[in-house]
């Protein structure tokens, strides 16, 4: 089993902010205003052709799918007149403009990939520092809303897949563990929200007193770890339990493949055991499907997207088993 089997997603997140503004939280619409067109300007002097989008111009459908496909923040969705996001054509680069900061780069990229990610994440960042002050201070670092984001401004986070962990029932010792080592485990869509199909995302909790680099190794010596004690997990309940984990896969596979109607919960409860049965070899499903994306194309809001009205509870889950079944035959 490979790594890139359980290490989904690699983010690096950097929180900035300008010199001569206030916080966004104090911020008026003119001052806003400014720094998003200094950001925007500062990207566009080397013709990245990142889109500039408003909040403002967005509904909530658009809002949620973008939250869902994790390009922008639950919390930049709720600052409708005075935010804005930078997204890159590929969509590995989102900068999310009055958030909670002035400016949020973040890049995402597949698999354990967070050196690449703070590569790029860095580049980006001494583009637009050519062209604005950043807030800083020579002892503390980056001056941020947010005392727990001074110093290096970041944020590294992988996107991991646990069933084996989960099932189990070793999760929670998990958390407790790794949140003595200065790392937090939270849900698919980051703090205040909870795990679907056994995702969970691992992050650094301090960014003062560190260099990035040094941060970067110490989640990816964590993730590797976690990454073990899934493997071996696996290995002894594929030694100890294959004939009830075997029926429990096609069981999954089966439900995907039939039924009519299926909501969110256990649209990705099911998913995630398919692709556990698919990466132990052993369930003949699914093809090379990538899963994950399935996950993400099934979530409430996407689906609404993709329909071109916002779907009701009850259409949602028809329309998600629908997409299911299409995508699995």
């Amino acid at each position: 089993m490979e790594n890139k089997d359980i290490v989904i997603t690699s983010r690096i997140r950097l929180a900035r902010n300008l010199k001569n503004y206030r916080f966004p939280i104090k911020m008026n619409q003119n001052e806003a205003d400014s720094v998003i067109q200094e950001v925007n300007d500062a990207i566009n002097r080397i013709n990245l052709n990142y889109r500039l989008t408003y909040m403002r111009n967005l509904n909530d459908i658009q809002k949620s799918s973008l939250i869902e496909n994790h390009l922008i923040s639950p919390a930049l969705a709720e600052k409708d007149d005075r935010a804005a996001f930078l997204l890159s054509p590929d969509k590995k680069v989102s900068i999310m403009l009055n958030e909670e900061d002035h400016i949020r780069i973040q890049t995402l990229d597949k698999g354990m990939s967070l050196k690449e990610c703070w590569d790029l994440s860095n580049k980006i960042d001494d583009v637009i520092e050519e062209s604005v002050d950043y807030a800083f201070d020579r002892e503390l670092g980056y001056v941020t809303s947010c005392p727990t984001n001074i110093g290096t401004g970041m944020r590294a986070s992988v996107m991991i897949h646990l069933p084996a962990l989960s099932i189990t029932n070793q999760i929670e010792k998990l958390m407790y563990g790794v949140s003595q080592l200065g790392v937090a485990v939270r849900g698919v869509y980051g703090e205040g929200t909870k795990s679907l199909g056994h995702l969970y995302q691992i992050s650094n909790q301090g960014t003062l007193g560190a260099s990035e680099e040094t941060l970067i190794e110490k989640i990816i010596q964590i993730v590797n770890q976690i990454v073990e004690k899934e493997e071996k997990t696996r290995e002894h309940l594929k030694k100890n339990n294959y004939d009830e984990l075997e029926d429990e896969f096609y069981r999954a596979y089966g439900l995907l493949l039939n039924a009519r109607k299926m909501t969110t919960e256990e649209a990705m409860r099911l998913i995630s055991l398919i692709k556990l049965g698919r990466d132990m070899e052993m369930i003949n499903a699914a093809g090379s499907i990538d899963l994950y994306d399935l996950m993400t194309k099934i979530q409430p809001s996407n689906l609404s997207s993709v329909a071109g009205t916002e779907l009701l509870p009850k259409q949602r889950d028809y329309k998600r088993a629908e997409i299911i079944r299409n995508e699995l035959r």
